[in-house]
């Protein structure tokens, strides 16, 4: 890799628009905070925010920020409401609402309640002031603990940090497992620019997560690293294999490749070896390709 592979990027001399959409760009897809708000006068206010996560579990707290205004530095109702009535309530958006959340994301005057504009159902909540989005899929009830200030102009953040005091999960989501099912969740995520993602069988995919420690990129043979045919990802599976393959495993290898009409699979060759592990890889047959390229 040179430096003329890259567009480098300095952000204190970048406008601000262009900023924004590389930012955006890079970190995506990103989960979509609804927030519910209330003022002192108890008007309410729902907008959608994509700089947003959870960020701790025990004790549970959230993280979103409305930033100011990128065309004229104004703060969000969101933020001013928060350090009015420190509480909010983050609804969680899904595909099946998606469209009147755009709704609401518009520049509606203070005192306009984006529930009516965009036609959601308020619910009232248990322990905070703010109402519920009954359509949301999950809405938690948060207290805001701290409120961090990046700055006053057009696209400056202000950080709410909020406890999760309260959940409510519609089981409509839930699987047969209890656990909150993604399929059934459909959480859109935000893209660059107008872009967003919603998952589907197609789109998603699991990984196993180790819970020891793995082979390592290090320990493969170089010939391995710098392979032609095998990708990164191919490289990632070898190198997160747990344990060591055995004879059996290679004999399962051959059978599965033979099966499969690979019938020229000589292992005196390193290109059949790799081609033959690309395969197995792709079938998710960790173990028989370790055992194809090590044994």
């Amino acid at each position: 890799m040179s430096t003329q592979d890259y567009l480098e990027i300095d952000p204190s001399n970048t406008p601000l628009p262009q900023l924004h959409q590389y930012l955006l760009g890079s970190v995506s897809p990103r989960p979509i905070c609804f927030a519910s708000t209330i003022d002192a006068q108890g008007r309410l206010n729902l907008a959608p925010f994509s700089f947003f996560n959870v960020v701790s579990a025990n004790p549970p707290v959230v993280v979103f920020s409305p930033n100011n205004s990128g065309r004229d530095g104004t703060p969000k109702q969101t933020y001013l409401n928060a350090k009015e009535v420190p509480e909010v309530v983050v609804n969680v958006v899904s595909y099946h609402m998606v469209e009147q959340m755009n709704v609401a994301a518009a520049p509606w005057a203070h005192g306009v309640s984006e529930f009516e504009k965009a036609g959601f159902t308020p619910l009232a909540s248990d322990l905070v002031k703010p109402m519920r989005v009954a359509e949301a899929p999950v809405q938690l009830e948060c207290k805001v603990i701290e409120i961090k200030e990046f700055g006053d102009g057009g696209g400056s953040g202000k950080l709410i940090m909020a406890q999760v005091v309260k959940m409510h999960i519609k089981t409509s989501v839930l699987g047969e497992d209890g656990k909150l099912d993604p399929f059934k969740m459909q959480l859109v995520g935000r893209m660059g620019g107008a872009w967003y993602c919603f998952p589907d069988r197609n789109s998603m995919f699991e990984l196993s997560q180790p819970m020891q420690p793995t082979m390592g990129y290090d320990r493969l043979p170089e010939k391995i690293r710098y392979s032609k045919i095998l990708t990164g990802n191919d490289l990632g599976q070898i190198a997160g294999f747990i344990g060591e393959p055995s004879t059996e495993d290679l004999s399962k290898a051959i059978s599965w490749l033979q099966e499969r009409g690979v019938d020229d699979l000589d292992l005196n060759h390193w290109d059949a070896r790799e081609k033959g592990a690309s395969k197995l890889l792709q079938a998710k047959l960790v173990r028989e390709a370790v055992a194809l390229l090590l044994l």
